[in-house]
């Protein structure tokens, strides 16, 4: 046990690590919040579609990255400090198409000839095939293997968070938490009822079209911890996990975030502490993977037992 808590404190010394703790525990904690709302209104596939967006979106960011530097270094003669902005240019940008491909997807009151889940696939995999086909064209390194694949599973992305990328995480999530508590009961009935919410006046679709934004800012924030093809499961697996035990929807909420950061910790720890190391976000889903499995058993039990 001193030896655990000696290399820890070693660890704990370097930026890149209490980085990816807090950034971790943020995506944590913000993801399952969204989590319980999405599992409830089998809006899981709104999730997994909108990470692939987000990987296309990160693609031509890298490619783009190196004229907009010159851009900002050129407006640093101006406007001082500019040229720190290049750090979170790929999170800023990132996020801002992955919200317009949210508000498409959703925003209420609109006909279209393709609907719900055909959509959803549609822009998906279109937005996957042209990420790849981007970086294929302008590869930002000589390792493209390693780039996709850091992309597309998170294995090295949390440990190279840089300061201003880890503030902007910060800021979201704060964001994404002020917006859930302040709409919490808003959320909840549009989540149980989304026709009783509507006769009792409340903007069910206004309301949908909010979770499916603050989804894409949970998923831009994740691409770092997990990468995109794992988010959905960040997002799912803590909620269900709850389902399991709890049955009220704050109970269940106020448990799938336990859940979720406990497993956000348990699975960063044990990727920097083992020997040869282990991708951080496959680790984090494996650990989420025996959290509900465990659950999955405590729920049978006590169903039994009642």
């Amino acid at each position: 046990m001193t030896w655990f808590f000696e290399t820890l404190g070693n660890y704990f010394q370097f930026p890149f690590v209490r980085y990816a703790l807090i950034v971790g525990v943020l995506v944590a904690l913000c993801s399952s919040l969204l989590g319980v709302t999405l599992v409830l209104k089998r809006f899981s596939f709104i999730g997994d579609g909108l990470s692939h967006v987000a990987f296309g979106a990160m693609a031509i960011a890298s490619a783009t990255k190196i004229a907009v530097s010159q851009l900002f270094n050129a407006i640093a003669s101006w406007i001082p400090g500019a040229a720190g902005w290049i750090d979170s240019y790929e999170m800023v940008l990132t996020l801002v198409i992955t919200i317009l491909a949210a508000v498409l997807l959703l925003r209420p009151g609109q006909n279209r000839k393709i609907k719900g889940d055909a959509a959803v696939a549609m822009l998906s995999v279109g937005a996957l095939a042209l990420g790849y086909l981007i970086l294929n064209l302008f590869p930002t390194s000589g390792n493209l293997s390693g780039d996709v694949c850091s992309t597309l599973f998170g294995s090295t992305s949390i440990l190279t968070l840089t300061s201003s990328e880890v503030w902007i995480s910060l800021i979201l999530s704060v964001v994404v938490v002020v917006v859930f508590v302040l709409f919490y009961h808003k959320i909840f009935a549009v989540t149980f009822d989304e026709n009783f919410a509507k006769a009792t006046g409340i903007r069910a679709d206004f309301y949908n079209l909010l979770v499916a934004v603050i989804v894409a800012v949970v998923i831009v924030l994740a691409m770092n911890l997990v990468g995109s093809l794992l988010i959905s499961a960040l997002v799912i697996f803590p909620a269900l996990s709850a389902m399991r035990v709890f049955k009220s929807f704050k109970s269940v909420t106020i448990a799938s975030a336990v859940i979720s950061v406990a497993s956000a910790i348990i699975g960063i720890l044990i990727s920097i502490l083992v020997e040869k190391g282990t991708p951080v976000g496959s680790t984090i889903v494996a650990v989420d993977i025996l959290v509900f499995i465990g659950f999955f058993i405590a729920g049978k039990i006590g169903g039994r037992r009642k």
